[in-house]
Parts: structure tokens; C-alpha cells; sequence
């Protein structure tokens, strides 16, 4: 989705307010999430399309198996929110923050990140394909055995993320700050700089077995 602004969306005029609660199963379709705090939000299996958040916290709850088509989230949280198998295509993130939530077996298919916080989240086995995460903070955010296919994470910081058993595919890790967990194989399909290559050789050297020495 390259719409730099909510109102830039060819849906946003027909959004509606929402009134009532989440519910599972739920289908909710041009609805404006604004202002809210939801405390253990109860959405397993809910359906969103054209959708928007804005200004939202979640606290716990479950949106298990969530479908999310052409949404917008801004300046929303996530906290403990339980995100696992969902599926998200064509959505936009700008200044949300996730926390603690897991996101095992999630599908996310042309998912943009701006500005984003993603602090202890669990993509364990999760598919990304053209997902691109753009000045964002990912801290102990766990890959592992995840798909990431035409991603990239241009001017993110990674601090301690997990890709232990991931599978890549033109993932472009130029203008990341690169601080990784690694396999032998992790970084097999990563497109990386030269800087940074030098940078990860200590690491890349490690798991592989390598011993450098000078004397």
C-alpha cells in the first residue's frame, strides 16, 4: 500500500465510526477504529476490510486468525495482543508499537511498517512476502523458521532478531542495522552491503565454525 496518509486512501471518505464491541467471527467492513482502549478485545477469526485504526490500544485479548484486507493502523498498540495466524494483505503500519504479542504463523503480504516499535514479537514459522519495515525499532523479535520473500528493512534497527532456521528470498537487509541471531544457513537469499557484511563477519564466523587469528 503506498499511501503515505490515511485520507490518501481511495476508501477513507466512506469510513464510519465504530460502535459496539469486537466479537469473533466479527465482519467489519469500512469501519473507523478512533480513540480506543480495548482491554482484552475478544476477535478471534474476525474479518476487517478497508478499515482503519488510529489512536487504538489493545491490552491482551485475541484476534487468533484475524483477516485483515486494505487496513491503515496508525499511532495504535498492541500490547500482549494475541495476533497469531493472522492474515494481513495490503495493509499499512505507521507509529504503531507491538509488544509482547505473538504473531507465530502469521501471513503478511504487501505489509508496510513506518516508524514502527516491535519489541518482543513472535513471528515463529510466519510467511512475509514484499513486506518492507522502514525506520523501524524490531528488539528480540523472534523469525525463526519464518518465510521472508521480497522484504526489506531499509534504515531499521535490529536488535537481537532471531532468524535461526528462516528461509529468504531476496531479502534486503541494505540500510539495517544488523543486530542478528544466526544459523549457518540464516542469511542464505539476504541481500546485504558491503559495510555490513564486514560488520556480521564476527558473527557469521561464529557459526560457522571459523577461527580467526593473526599470529
Amino acid at each position: 500500500m503506498e499511501a503515505r496518509e490515511l485520507a490518501q486512501l481511495p476508501w477513507a471518505r466512506s469510513l464510519s465510526p465504530f460502535r459496539g464491541t469486537l466479537r469473533g467471527h466479527g465482519e467489519y467492513d469500512g469501519e473507523h477504529f478512533a480513540g480506543l482502549t480495548l482491554d482484552e478485545p475478544n476477535g478471534p477469526s474476525a474479518r476487517f476490510i478497508e478499515c482503519a485504526f488510529t489512536g487504538v490500544t489493545m491490552h491482551g485479548g485475541d484476534l487468533r486468525r484475524a483477516r485483515l484486507s486494505d487496513v491503515w493502523l496508525q499511532d495504535t498498540q498492541f500490547v500482549a495482543t494475541g495476533l497469531a495466524e493472522t492474515s494481513w494483505l495490503d495493509a499499512t503500519l505507521a507509529g504503531v508499537q507491538i509488544a509482547g504479542s505473538e504473531a507465530f504463523g502469521a501471513q503478511l503480504r504487501r505489509v508496510t511498517f513506518r516508524g514502527c516499535k516491535l519489541d518482543s514479537v513472535n513471528f515463529r514459522g510466519a510467511e512475509l512476502t514484499e513486506v518492507t519495515f522502514d525506520d523501524c525499532d524490531l528488539r528480540d523479535v523472534d523469525f525463526a523458521g519464518a518465510t521472508l520473500t521480497r522484504s526489506a528493512f531499509g534504515g531499521s534497527r535490529l536488535a537481537r532478531a532471531d532468524l535461526t532456521g528462516t528461509s529468504l528470498d531476496q531479502a534486503d537487509l541494505r540500510g539495517a542495522e544488523l543486530g542478528l541471531i544466526i544459523d549457518r544457513n540464516s542469511l542464505s537469499g539476504a541481500i546485504v552491503s558491503t559495510g555490513q557484511l564486514v560488520s556480521i563477519a564476527p558473527v557469521l564466523a561464529e557459526t560457522m565454525g571459523i577461527i580467526v587469528r593473526d599470529d
